[in-house]
């Protein structure tokens, strides 16, 4: 009678948490399932009770990573991984799970209990929140950002030349895009030329193209660049680095709208805007006498000056965001984000390559992530601390001794090597860490970290 009553009280407390809950016995079969499992899942709880887990949930997770099967095989639990399940009408949707142990009143396991939340509106606020700061393909929030978002709505209207000034990876061509997306000319062709890299022999014939026999190896006509973007956009990056003789000759194409191909002595006619881009100081250059100065004008008729990342820190988390989510999509994985620590160091650094080196840094501690969230340990040397440790190799936390090691080693760099505060971190006495790191042959900072309150 006693155990009825417990049975009920379980059942009413279990009913009354948002969070969705189940258990399963050894055989992995559900012994019980709350009324918020039911209300996410889409699945009855009689409908639940004695199936497989993986029937009921069909996540993304089951196959291969499933967490309360390795919490059921190491007898630690996981908190807060991320994954997504299938509900009954085929809705995906976003979940965040913990898993522990299930164990009798004699402290003997009996199966495993895992804990879910719903994340959907989380995900939608998110959405909510990258869709207003975001303009295309371009995130920002910054003061700095809003201002650009204003003024490319009434640039692509015009169709005036523009020139994008800003250092190397501060993203120029998505600016171009984007002017050229919201422009009239949209359903037409974006053509995009790197001037920077082609020697002047080649970025002629790639502009404006050639007639066959204009030389040797010219056994067919070949349009160039201006003649494929007609009625559309032409995007000329790095035009800093063209030499005085293709500025002579781009300046008449600009301000007559006709040019020859190489071994022609017809004029062609085209309808383009050119937009233009430069990580280099193009009223510098004219002042230098390396860049001509009817030519600048003709090109600089809108400017738009593109911040370095730097001057726009507050925009670096929902970067982080976004570069996450694109990399989850592209590697099929279910990484939350970034840890705080790691977050306050992405914050502090000064990204001489702007948001494409943070791109590459994410890209870099994505494959190096093993877990649910991007740590210390998965960034790139140069970003870590000078005595921080490398990050394990893959396969290298395989036993329960080396995920011990690698724990109370992050955990100690994290802390600084102060052991009172790294014992407390871990949940485990002062005296019982000394001992784990002896025992481990674990290598502290050279620092201990420690403070007078210590």
């Amino acid at each position: 009678m006693k155990r009825e009553i417990s049975e009920k009280t379980q059942d009413i407390i279990l009913g009354s948490i948002n969070e969705g809950v189940f258990t399963v016995d050894q055989e992995w079969r559900i012994t019980s399932f709350n009324r918020a499992a039911e209300r996410i899942t889409g699945i009855p709880r009689d409908e639940a009770l004695g199936r497989h887990c993986w029937e009921v949930f069909r996540a993304s997770i089951c196959e291969k990573a499933c967490i309360l099967r390795q919490t059921m095989k190491t007898g630690k639990p996981i908190f807060n991984r991320t994954a997504y399940i299938v509900s009954e009408t085929g809705l995906r949707i976003p979940i965040r799970i913990s898993t522990a142990l299930l164990k009798d009143g004699e402290g003997c396991v009996v199966g495993g209990v895992e804990t879910f939340q719903d994340l959907s509106q989380v995900e939608e606020l998110q959405k909510e929140l990258e869709s207003r700061y975001s303009f295309e393909d371009i995130i920002g929030r910054s003061p700095l950002m809003i201002d650009l978002f204003r003024l490319i709505p009434p640039i692509a209207d015009s169709d005036s030349t523009v020139l994008i000034e800003g250092a190397s990876g501060t993203g120029k061509e998505l600016f171009a895009r984007a002017i050229h997306n919201l422009s009239p000319r949209r359903n037409k062709r974006f053509v995009a030329v790197n001037c920077g890299a082609l020697p002047d022999t080649l970025l002629e014939s790639e502009l404006f193209g050639y007639k066959a026999g204009a030389f040797t190896d010219a056994r067919r006509d070949k349009p160039g660049r201006f003649a494929v973007a007609d009625g559309g956009t032409l995007f000329l990056d790095e035009i800093g680095d063209i030499s005085p003789a293709m500025q002579v000759r781009l300046l008449r194409v600009l301000q007559e709208r006709c040019f020859e191909p190489l071994g022609s002595v017809e004029s062609i006619h085209v309808n383009v805007r050119v937009l233009a881009a430069t990580n280099r100081n193009l009223s510098q250059l004219v002042q230098e006498g390396n860049f001509r100065e009817d030519l600048f004008y003709r090109i600089r008729v809108i400017h738009l000056q593109i911040p370095d990342l730097r001057q726009r820190r507050e925009d670096i988390p929902l970067l982080i965001n976004h570069f996450v989510a694109k990399l989850n999509r592209l590697y099929n994985r279910q990484v939350a984000g970034v840890s705080h620590d790691v977050l306050a160091r992405l914050m502090e650094y000064d990204y001489p390559g702007n948001v494409r080196e943070l791109q590459n840094i994410l890209e870099h501690a994505f494959v190096l992530c093993r877990g649910g969230m991007i740590e210390m340990r998965c960034l790139p040397p140069e970003l870590r601390p000078l005595d921080f440790p490398l990050p394990q190799q893959a396969g290298g936390c395989n036993t329960l001794e080396a995920m011990e090691k690698n724990l109370i080693t992050e955990a100690l760099y994290r802390h600084k090597g102060n052991r009172k505060r790294t014992a407390q971190h871990l949940g485990i006495d002062a005296s019982t860490l000394y001992r784990k790191i002896k025992s481990l042959r674990i290598e502290p900072p050279s620092k201990d970290g420690r403070t007078k309150k210590d």
